[in-house]
């Protein structure tokens, strides 16, 4: 029997971001199937930006599903900033980036990551930091 259908026990020693990420449960009885992750290496972008009282996180979530699509392989929030004079909220995610068929070069990850921030910036009113 292979403990959550991994098919190599290998992995078990991976730092893979994109594996790990995927026993990262809050309940340790959640029932955990391996799905899979790219042989090809990641590309991490930041992105940071102002938001407003009106900002949803779930909404920021589904631009980078709808314009990075499969090769966004990961989304965290990473970290949050409350200016003291301002009061101003920024937040900073970490996108990580890779394709299941082939190394992406940054040049090409660059270009998707600007579409994520001009579409966050169009429709959610934030402002890049």
């Amino acid at each position: 029997m292979k403990l959550y259908s991994i098919p190599d026990i290998r992995l078990f020693w991976s730092k893979d971001t994109g594996f790990l990420s995927q026993f990262d449960v809050d309940d340790i009885e959640t029932d955990v199937t391996y799905k899979p992750i790219s042989v090809f290496p990641q590309c991490i972008n930041d992105v940071s930006f102002w938001i407003s009282d009106e900002f949803l996180v779930s909404d920021f979530y589904e631009i980078v599903r709808s314009v990075g699509g499969d090769i966004v392989e990961q989304v965290s929030l990473i970290d949050e900033f409350r200016h003291p004079k301002t009061q101003r909220v920024s937040h900073c995610y970490r996108l990580v980036y890779r394709h299941m068929e082939k190394t992406l070069t940054q040049a090409e990850v660059n270009v998707v990551h600007r579409q994520i921030e001009d579409a966050t910036v169009k429709q959610l009113k934030v402002v890049i930091r």
